[in-house]
């Protein structure tokens, strides 16, 4: 459609299923919490993440990503040292051990902002998991997400150059709705999934949105059309010797009418201290990522999306830092 700016048909076309209403995570085997609720509490500690992301630098209005997370089993008090502060370590510090064999409760938490183009998400969520024991060595647990997001349209990020046809008298119905109504939405948000693992193995399935639009309250009649998102998860950790280990997995998402999205992943640790990664998500991004656990209590991650899709000639890729907090490890 001629008439309107290409960044307006990008993310038009993405409300109607084919691009993506949930935030995507290039370190997703970092924090699996933020894309399945039932891992929640894996650890025995208070973990805590903070996340930005920045998607297609270059592009124009590309889409933009922060995060604020916990996740703690119950029961667990953290503890804090005299001296809190950031210490770079003298030396390797090992990723937290995975404890399984017995039952806990978890809780976790998440608040996020999600942009892309002239449409804006603000969520906060809850998060509860419960871990039973499948044997001494396997832990399988569900969890549930309840919250609430808000769903805005931002006027000054959609730039129209004419929204009517002189010759033949056209008017963008779908524009013109989510302008002149000025949508600003609030819709609560359930996400559930189950978490199969071990110290060296991973598998899970969750769906976000499952409440879809049915509750939602506040101002325009513009339809944001939420929809069902399915994810799957699996990986298994090998020992290379007595220093390396690689982690193959796997990540894959699914939204009608949107085709079965796959993502490849194969993780390289050293000493479970330093450990470097590469992906590929199936005709969309070649990305490659870098971490290391700074300090007991600190952890820091880094991933570059190098685009493989048709868009890769306006921009010069994406970035994606996390940074994270072990209280009581």
């Amino acid at each position: 459609m001629k008439n309107i700016l290409f960044i307006i048909c990008f993310v038009s076309i993405g409300f109607s299923g084919l691009a993506q209403q949930v935030p995507q995570y290039s370190q997703y085997l970092r924090n699996q919490f933020m894309v399945n609720p039932g891992a929640a509490g894996v650890y025995d500690f208070t973990d805590v993440t903070l996340s930005g992301r920045w998607q297609w630098v270059g592009f124009g209005d590309e889409p933009r990503t922060a995060y604020l997370s916990f996740a703690a089993p119950l029961g667990k008090r953290p503890k804090v040292r005299y001296n809190p502060g950031l210490r770079i370590s003298q030396g390797p510090v090992k990723n937290p051990e995975i404890k399984t064999g017995k039952l806990k409760h978890a809780l976790g938490g998440q608040v996020l902002a999600d942009q892309y183009g002239a449409f804006r998400k603000m969520q906060a969520a809850a998060t509860y998991a419960l871990h039973l024991p499948v044997s001494k060595k396997f832990n399988l647990s569900f969890g549930a997400r309840v919250g609430l997001s808000n769903h805005s349209f931002l006027k000054d990020k959609a730039q129209v150059l004419n929204t009517v046809d002189p010759t033949q008298g056209y008017v963008d119905n779908t524009y013109e709705s989510f302008v002149s109504n000025q949508s600003n939405k609030f819709i609560l948000d359930i996400g559930a999934g189950f978490y199969l693992y071990s110290k060296k193995a991973f598998f899970g399935i969750s769906a976000d949105q499952l409440s879809k639009d049915f509750v939602e309250f506040g101002s325009g009649t513009a339809n944001f059309n939420n929809q069902i998102h399915f994810m799957a998860t699996a990986g298994y950790k090998f020992n290379l010797n007595e220093n390396l280990s690689l982690t193959p997995a796997i990540l894959a998402k699914m939204m009608s009418p949107a085709p079965l999205t796959i993502e490849g992943s194969l993780q390289l640790e050293y000493k479970e201290w330093i450990w470097a990664a590469v992906s590929y998500r199936h005709t969309d991004a070649f990305i490659g990522m870098v971490g290391l656990n700074i300090s007991e209590r600190f952890k820091l991650g880094y991933s570059y999306d190098f685009s493989l899709s048709r868009f890769n000639q306006f921009t010069s890729g994406g970035h994606e830092v996390i940074l994270g907090l072990m209280l009581g490890r």
